[in-house]
């Protein structure tokens, strides 16, 4: 195998539950070798490892999940995979790049309902360089910079073999950060602006968890399509810096939790008409909020659960949000797990 720089390796600092800090992408690039969610008393020191050719096969060391459920961050091990033989569909990737996202987290703690068998590699989404493709692949050529399409357990590990059809090909010019991370968390505030409810330039949408990426991305897309959005952000240190940089990106309003302490939160608009479809990602009173905002017979879609919290939802959303006497729709859930495969009703 041709030797390339390394550009940066994961240590023992992907989560602050395993002593460390919480990366959000990394690269992988070089030996084969990954450095990842490695137990606390491992330190951080890379795993042993012997090179090996690969002829007609790859291996690679990942680390893997071996039982769910909370004490799983203490059962992480970094283990070697063996060699997986090329079949003629086959496509051998070599990831460059992959994000840590909170359902990462969520399924190595065994609580998010979509997740692998253990034991089990991590990451869901990433980007990767073509290493080499069996003799039936005629569509992807070594060299090629690929992305799963749809996402595909197991992207934290440095050579991934999968059949061809699971492999996208994208522009090389595409930065790799963006690459890395496109499939899952724009594709879902496209899919949420879409598929819920019809907008229409001069409409208007309003969520919690703005400065998540998916939030990042439904402000940008909103503002390309002309519908305004109202954001709500956390109490905490860094909320001014973070309301600028969210109105840099097209917010037309943004409020803290604090903010909307008040009777009549809609008296806090201006010219700015009634969102019928708020999103949901963090639960507890911070979804009750985002229904304040809803106009009579909106949509509230519920994608998240940061703050571990039930939904909140007040007497008088059921009895008064809608003209029939009751909330039309108080949520919409979703997995994009089954999403990619069929359209929410």
């Amino acid at each position: 195998m041709a030797s390339v720089k390394t550009m940066m390796t994961i240590r023992a600092t992907a989560m602050k539950a395993i002593g460390g800090h919480p990366h959000r992408f990394y690269s992988i690039t070089g030996r084969p070798t990954f450095l990842g969610l490695m137990p606390k008393s491992s330190g951080h020191s890379p795993p042993s490892y012997r090179r090996r050719p690969r002829p007609s096969s790859t291996i690679s060391t990942g680390t893997r999940t071996r039982s769910p459920g909370p004490s799983t961050l203490r059962n992480n091990t970094v283990v070697e995979i063996p060699p997986v033989e090329m079949k003629a569909n086959d496509v051998c990737v070599k990831m460059l790049a992959a994000p840590i996202n909170p359902s990462d987290i969520n399924r190595i703690e065994g609580v998010y309902p979509v997740r692998p068998p253990v034991p089990a590699v991590g990451g869901y989404e990433g980007v990767g360089e073509v290493h080499s493709v069996g003799s039936a692949v005629k569509d992807l050529s070594p060299g090629d910079r690929v992305i799963p399409s749809p996402p595909s357990f197991g992207t934290w590990q440095t050579y991934i073999v999968q059949d061809q059809n699971v492999w996208h090909k994208i522009n090389k010019d595409s930065p790799m950060e963006y690459a890395a991370t496109i499939t899952v968390n724009p594709l879902t505030a496209l899919r949420m602006l879409e598929d819920f409810t019809t907008l229409n330039s001069g409409d208007s949408i309003v969520q919690n968890g703005a400065t998540s990426i998916v939030g990042q991305c439904v402000i940008q897309i909103a503002k390309f399509r002309g519908i305004h959005s109202i954001n709500i952000l956390r109490d905490r240190p860094g909320s001014d810096e973070a309301r600028e940089m969210l109105k840099k990106l097209g917010a037309d309003e943004v409020f803290t939790e604090s903010q909307l302490e008040v009777k009549n939160v809609k008296g806090l608009l201006t010219n700015i008409p009634e969102p019928s479809l708020g999103f949901n990602c963090v639960g507890g009173n911070s979804a009750s909020l985002v229904l304040k905002f809803l106009r009579q017979g909106g949509t509230m879609v519920t994608y998240g659960g940061m703050s571990k919290k039930p939904v909140t939802v007040s007497t008088s959303s059921f009895i008064f949000k809608d003209g029939a006497g009751s909330v039309r729709q108080i949520s919409h859930s979703f997995g994009q797990g089954t999403w990619k495969t069929r359209k929410p009703t």
